[in-house]
């Protein structure tokens, strides 16, 4: 049996995300990669499969809506998990994430509440 990806793959430009996502995954056991493009998202993917996607729909070095939608079309990223978050006031960036395939779309307040709670059940130690 392969053992599960340990690596988390995300998409922030707002520090205090950065740094709370670092910090949190390394509590879980886990690496964090962050990255500024979606072609270095795709080409990363590509390398090694990560556990876990994690994009700002308020990100502006990219299209998370198209990022989304490109990772799916993937074979290989249709079962990886894309947690998105956005601000509680975009409902319409929020309604496009869920279409365009995001496993879970949240506020930015509750994925910062929620965060170690999420990396535990995808590290599976929860």
């Amino acid at each position: 049996m392969s053992q599960r990806p340990r690596k988390i793959l995300a998409v922030v430009d707002d520090l205090f995300f950065i740094v709370k996502i670092n910090d949190a995954a390394k509590r879980s056991g886990l690496s964090c990669e962050f990255l500024k493009s979606a072609q270095e998202v795709l080409d990363r993917v590509l390398v090694e499969p990560p556990l876990l996607i994690i994009i700002d729909l308020n990100a502006r070095s990219l299209n998370p809506v198209d990022l989304i939608a490109r990772l799916r079309a993937q074979e290989a990223q249709k079962k990886t998990s894309i947690i998105a978050f956005v601000s509680h006031v975009e409902a319409d960036l929020k309604n496009r994430a869920q279409s365009a395939g995001a496993s879970m779309v949240l506020a930015r307040s509750a994925f910062s509440t929620n965060l170690p709670q999420i990396l535990k059940r995808h590290s599976g130690s929860l």
